[in-house]
């Protein structure tokens, strides 16, 4: 061999398991583990960003990683939107008539104001 000729070696790229699990809770956000699916698909997501920079290619999945966490910011969003709304509604600031005068009108009338 001379010095001219270069060996290369076939590296096969693996998917990141990190970013399979961050796909996979940002999708069980929606299915049932709502916030807490949300909240994995974040932390997976950004450890498997993380996993496949400091690869130099050996790793790879990055598009499955940010699918995770875009689904899993949109869901935590989401979460506390309708928490946030099923507050306001319990409370009667939105729907007051709902509270005054639908089901919960003998629940909120049993209620000691003193």
């Amino acid at each position: 061999m001379t010095e001219n000729q270069v060996k290369y070696e076939n590296i096969e790229e693996t998917t990141s398991v990190w970013a399979i699990l961050s796909l996979i809770s940002g999708i069980a956000n929606y299915v049932g583990l709502w916030f807490i699916g949300g909240i994995a698909a974040i932390i997976t997501g950004y450890i498997a960003k993380n996993e496949i920079e400091k690869s130099n290619g050996r790793v790879g999945g990055i598009g499955l990683a940010n699918a995770g966490l875009i689904l899993g910011w949109v869901g935590i969003g989401l979460s506390v939107l309708a928490f946030c709304l099923t507050i306001l509604i319990v409370v009667g600031v939105i729907g007051g008539s709902i509270a005054l005068c639908g089901p919960f009108s003998e629940w909120i009338n049993q209620i000691p104001l003193n």
